[in-house]
């Protein structure tokens, strides 16, 4: 098995007419007429409601959606708006943002001390408003072992994609990379869904037709206005506690700062069933959880952070699902394209692809290594200087090198896991992470089989190497904040009353071949649930 399965797909595709999609290059796409969002400098110095929510991302505002319905509730989000950014709303401007490196940029870069570059998102609507786009469902089995309600979690997904969800239209090169696929026994052909089938098949997008992104900030039109405050440029520095005697720590209240650096407190109201939730992110939640006193009591210690729960296992278990990719060559140029098309194998790696003339020097595609997909040389090597000279070579070359695409495989999983620890008591500062990429050997094969599918190479030593030479974030990191570890089924912090985690920290394994359509589910699912346990109590008084 060769690259001849691609050439033949690709070649034939190429020369059958006009390859280039045409977006709409209209302007940024107009702001909703949310009359609840402000920015954190309007905010009062003291506040109370009865839910606040840590984060304003993937799940944080289906969560702040659904929830205003029958309460009143307050989404602190340390980033700004993403309505009228270009390069948030065009496809044709992926990763300009991952690329701004200012400190207002809606893409807050990382490094793992793994070596491999990476990004959090710092906006509303969070990693949804920076990522390659692809929705799909999580497996039922995945659904089964959260311990999950299918039929609101189907419910959920749908209330998801009246909003987000769109089919793409698959031109010349996704169309190949199907083909291609279903050639080498990847099957059956699903053809297009958003479910989690083994085989090939066309996911959804969260572009639509026109190139333009949906992102979870459109989901706050669910919202009951007069139930909802957002505050923007809000930076939670500290969740508080109110400890009486022996009794478990009550969660009553956050402390914030605005972009002005003011001082604001928020509160809840007094009733049993009123919360906090940390919707905060992979990074984020683990870290203000730490920030707060709730952590493993040595490295609070170490941090002279007041001790609120020892809770050692905050910030373990992290991981990022490796990405390796090999780009292929086309001798004309081929649509811009994300990922719409993915090969679902039985021996637990995805095939993805994206493609088009956005991978050079001068652009900022999926893998430039402007935005830190650096893959020509290894993750400990990756330093700016490293970036700039790639650029600068880059920059020699003619264009058509840089026509064609990228076919890519990522680890399913992974097994192998990492931690996360403070390096400052700011929010602001990124925490470290570690995330082991291939320390369990199964993890490195999987990706040497994923390899062998995209090209056959002879010599598993090789492909060894390739794979921990050549790895890069797919953007899919989680864990810090799991279940039976931080958080119980219902995702309450354990030894905790009125504090929930309930976002991507709190996953064992990334759902479906790409999470974001899980968690913005969850978010909805987990509102649903909530306001369901509230009427509840309310109806029993």
């Amino acid at each position: 098995m060769g690259f001849g399965w691609w050439r033949r797909s690709l070649l034939g595709a190429a020369f059958s007419g006009i390859l280039l999609l045409q977006f709409c290059f209209c302007s940024a796409q107009e702001a909703p007429k949310f009359t609840f969002m402000h920015n954190a400098t309007s905010a009062p110095s003291t506040s109370y409601y009865d839910y606040i929510i840590v984060g304003g991302g993937t799940s944080g505002c289906p969560l702040a959606a659904t929830l205003s319905k029958n309460a009143r509730v307050l989404l602190l989000e340390r980033g700004g708006s993403p309505y009228g950014n270009d390069n948030i709303t065009y496809l044709s401007s992926f990763g300009r943002a991952l690329s701004d490196l200012s400190p207002t940029s809606p893409a807050q870069r990382f490094i793992s001390e793994d070596g491999v570059i990476n990004a959090r998102g710092r906006v509303l609507g969070g990693g949804s408003c920076l990522n390659a786009g692809f929705y799909t469902r999580a497996g039922t089995s995945y659904v089964a072992g959260a311990g999950w309600n299918g039929r609101l979690v189907n419910e959920s997904y749908e209330w998801v994609e009246r909003v987000v969800a769109f089919q793409p239209a698959v031109l010349e090169w996704q169309s190949a990379v199907k083909e291609g696929l279903v050639e080498v026994g990847v099957l059956p052909d699903n053809g297009f869904t958003y479910d989690h089938l083994r085989g090939t098949k066309v996911g959804g997008s969260i572009f639509d037709r026109n190139g333009r992104r949906h992102t979870a900030a459109d989901l706050l039109r669910y919202a009951r206005p007069s139930g909802l405050t957002v505050l923007l440029h809000a930076t939670v520095h500290k969740i508080l506690f109110r400890i009486k005697g022996k009794s478990r720590p009550l969660a009553h209240g956050v402390v914030f700062r605005d972009a002005s650096g003011v001082k604001h407190k928020a509160y809840l109201n007094v009733g049993p069933k009123n919360e906090i939730i940390v919707s905060a992110g992979a990074l984020g939640s683990p870290q203000l959880l730490m920030l707060s006193g709730l952590g493993p009591a040595d490295h609070l210690k170490a941090h002279n952070i007041k001790l609120v729960k020892d809770l050692p296992l905050v910030g373990q278990g992290m991981s990022d699902n490796p990405m390796n990719a090999i780009f292929i060559p086309s001798p004309v140029p081929v649509e811009v394209s994300l990922i719409e098309v993915v090969g679902i194998t039985n021996f637990g790696t995805y095939i993805e692809a994206a493609s088009g003339e956005n991978f050079g020097a001068n652009d900022y595609g999926m893998f430039s290594p402007k935005i830190g997909q650096l893959s020509t040389v290894p993750p400990k090597q990756r330093t700016q200087e490293a970036i700039n000279k790639v650029v600068e070579t880059m920059s020699t070359l003619d264009q058509t090198a840089f026509q064609g695409g990228f076919i890519l495989e990522k680890v399913m999983g992974p097994i192998s896991t990492g931690h996360l620890e403070l390096v400052t008591r700011n929010p602001n500062d990124n925490p470290s992470v570690t995330f082991n990429y291939f320390k369990e050997s199964e993890d490195l094969q999987r990706c040497v089989q994923g390899i062998k599918t995209i090209e056959s190479v002879n010599g598993s030593l090789t492909l060894e190497q390739f794979c921990k030479d050549t790895v890069m974030t797919i953007w899919h990191y989680h864990g810090g904040c799991q279940v039976g570890m931080v958080v119980d089924r219902d995702y309450k912090v354990l030894g905790v009353d009125a504090l929930r985690v309930i976002d991507g920290s709190t996953f064992n394994y990334s759902p479906g071949t790409n999470p974001q359509a899980t968690v913005m589910m969850l978010g909805r699912y987990m509102g649903v649930q909530i306001l369901r346990e509230r009427l509840a109590s309310e109806e029993t008084k």
